[in-house]
C-alpha cells in the first residue's frame, strides 16, 4: 500500500474518529476507503467497555448522578468504542445543542441525552429536533417546562432557531412566539415506576430524579399560529416539520458539519461542498449519514488542502491520545481525571460556558490550554510503558537493521504517529534534538531501557508541535 493511502486514511480517522495506530490504518486501507466510509456511516456493535465491567470498579458510575461519573463514562466510551465516528457525532451535537450540568444538577439526565443523539446521530434532522424537543435535559436548561398556554416562555423556541437550526436572520420576533407557543405542553413528567421508564429514571423517589417527557394536551395552546410564512394550528412537531424544509436549515447544518469535520474556516472550495451537502440534505429527506458521505466522499476532504486544517478540539486530544497509547482500556481509578483534563483545557464535558456552546478553531488555544494540552499528551505518549508506545516501539525495531540515527528516528516516529507533515523549523528542531540524545538501537538482542525512552522522548515532543495539535 502508498504512504498516499495511509496518509488519506490518517486524515479520515482523525476527522471520522479519534486517529488510530498504524496497524490500524493498514487494516482500513485494505478495506478501501469507499468502504471504510461506509463502515464508518453504517457503524455495528461499539463493542466498548461493558458497564457491568465498569461499575464493578466504579460504583458511582451505576446511577450517575454526579458530573464527574457521568464525564468518566462518557470517555470510557469514546476511548474503547469500535464506532469511532458515533461517538464523534456524539459530541458535535453535544456540542451544537449544547446543556450543561450547572443547570440541571443531574447527570444522569445529560447522559441521556447523549444517548439519544448516539442513537439518531446518523438519522434524520427531523427527528433529532424532535427528540431533542422532548429531552427532559434540554426542556430544563431552556426553561419549556415553564413555557405554558397563555403564559409563554420563549427561551427554547429562540433558542432552536437561533442555534439549533437556521441562525440569525431567518426568522422574526414573533416567529420565535409563535414557535413557543407551539411547544407548549411539551413538559417533564416526574419519575414512573414502570419497566419502558426504568432505565431512564432515577430509582430514588426524591431530589435528583432523571425526568422524562410528558405532553399535556390541556397546557397546550392549540389556536392558530403564523410560523415562517405558514398558517395552521401548529403543534410542536409542526414547527419542526417547518423548520427542516427551510434553505437556512439545510446551509446551517451542513456548515457546522463542514466546520466540525472538514475545516475551521470555509475558503470558495469549502463553500462548493457545502452547497452539495445542501443538496443532498433535501435529496435524502434530511439524512445526516447522506450528508456526510457527500462530506467525506467529496474531492475536498480528500485533498491535502484539506489536511491539518482543524485545530483538535480538547476531548478529541484527549481520546486520540489515549486510545494512541493504549491506557484506559481496562477500568482505571483515576478515569475521571480525563474528563477534569478536557475541561482544564477548555471543554469540560456537560459543562459549556453557554446555550451557544463552545468556541471552537483557534480560540481552544490560549497560553494555559496550550500547556495543558502539551502536558497531557506528553505523559502518555512519552512513557514508553504505555502498550501503544511500546507497539511503535516494537514497530520501529522490526523495521530496523541497526540503531536508528537521529534523523532516521524523528522520520519513523513522525511517519507513525501521523503520518504528520512537518514545517521545516519543526523538522530541524526534532533533528537537533534527536541528535542530542543520540542513535537508538531497539534490536530484541540490544535494546535497552535508554533506547525505548530514547524513542519515547521523541514521541513526547512531537505532540507538542504545532502540527501535532492540528487535525
Amino acid at each position: 500500500m502508498s504512504n498516499a493511502d495511509i496518509a488519506l486514511m490518517a486524515h479520515l480517522m482523525r476527522r471520522a474518529g479519534f486517529g488510530a495506530s498504524r496497524d490500524e490504518l493498514e487494516q482500513r486501507v485494505n478495506r478501501g476507503y469507499a468502504n471504510v466510509v461506509e463502515d464508518l456511516l453504517n457503524p455495528g456493535a461499539a463493542n466498548a467497555m461493558p458497564d457491568d465491567l465498569i461499575r464493578r470498579f466504579h460504583s458511582d458510575m451505576a446511577e450517575m448522578r454526579e458530573l464527574n461519573s457521568a464525564g468518566a463514562y462518557w470517555m470510557y466510551r469514546m476511548v474503547t468504542t469500535e464506532n469511532p465516528l458515533e461517538e464523534k457525532l456524539a459530541l458535535f451535537w453535544h456540542s451544537l445543542f449544547a446543556t450543561g450540568y450547572s443547570k440541571l444538577n443531574q447527570a444522569r439526565a445529560l447522559m441521556n441525552q447523549i444517548e439519544t443523539f448516539r442513537r439518531h446521530a446518523l438519522g434524520d434532522f427531523r427527528t433529532m429536533l424532535i427528540e431533542l424537543s422532548k429531552d427532559p435535559a434540554m426542556i430544563i436548561w431552556l426553561d419549556n417546562n415553564d413555557n405554558h398556554k397563555g403564559d409563554i416562555n420563549e427561551n427554547y423556541g429562540r433558542e432552536l432557531l437561533e442555534l439549533f437550526s437556521m441562525g440569525i436572520g431567518n426568522y422574526t420576533e414573533d416567529d420565535i412566539k409563535e414557535c413557543a407557543r407551539a411547544f407548549t405542553g411539551w413538559t417533564l413528567g416526574n419519575v414512573e415506576y414502570m419497566s419502558t421508564r426504568a432505565s431512564r429514571d432515577s430509582i430514588w423517589p426524591y431530589s435528583r430524579i432523571a425526568w422524562h417527557f410528558e405532553y399535556r394536551d390541556y397546557d397546550h395552546d392549540d389556536g392558530e399560529k403564523t410560523f415562517l410564512g405558514q398558517t395552521g394550528n401548529f403543534n410542536g412537531d409542526d414547527i419542526v416539520d417547518i423548520i427542516v424544509q427551510q434553505d437556512a436549515t439545510a446551509r446551517f447544518i451542513s456548515t457546522r458539519l463542514f466546520q466540525f469535520f472538514a475545516a475551521d474556516h470555509v475558503d470558495d472550495a469549502g463553500a462548493a461542498v457545502i452547497s452539495d451537502m445542501m443538496a443532498t440534505y433535501f435529496s435524502s429527506g434530511y439524512e445526516i449519514r447522506a450528508v456526510l458521505r457527500t462530506l467525506f466522499n467529496s474531492d475536498y476532504f480528500k485533498s491535502n488542502d484539506a489536511r491539518f486544517a482543524r485545530v483538535k478540539g480538547p476531548v478529541e486530544l484527549v481520546v486520540g491520545a489515549v486510545r494512541m497509547a493504549g491506557t484506559y482500556q481496562q477500568p482505571t481509578f483515576g478515569a475521571d481525571q480525563l474528563a477534569r483534563h478536557t475541561m482544564y483545557m477548555g471543554q469540560g464535558i456537560f459543562q459549556p460556558p453557554s446555550v451557544e456552546g463552545w468556541h471552537e478553531g483557534a480560540e481552544w488555544i490560549d497560553s494555559g490550554a496550550l500547556v495543558e494540552r502539551v502536558n497531557f499528551v506528553g505523559k502518555e505518549l512519552g512513557d514508553p510503558g504505555n502498550p501503544g508506545v511500546q507497539a511503535i516501539i516494537n514497530r520501529l525495531a522490526r523495521q530496523a537493521d541497526g540503531p536508528l540515527s537521529p534523523d532516521a528516528q524523528v522520520d519513523a516516529c513522525v511517519d507513525l504517529l501521523g503520518p504528520l507533515e512537518l514545517r521545516d523549523s519543526t523538522r530541524t528542531s526534532l533533528s537537533e534534538f534527536a541528535a542530542e540524545q543520540g542513535p537508538a538501537d531497539l534490536r530484541a538482542d540490544q535494546r535497552t531501557d535508554a533506547d525505548e525512552q530514547r524513542i519515547a522522548n521523541l514521541l513526547r515532543l512531537l505532540t507538542a508541535t504545532r502540527e501535532y495539535q492540528l487535525a
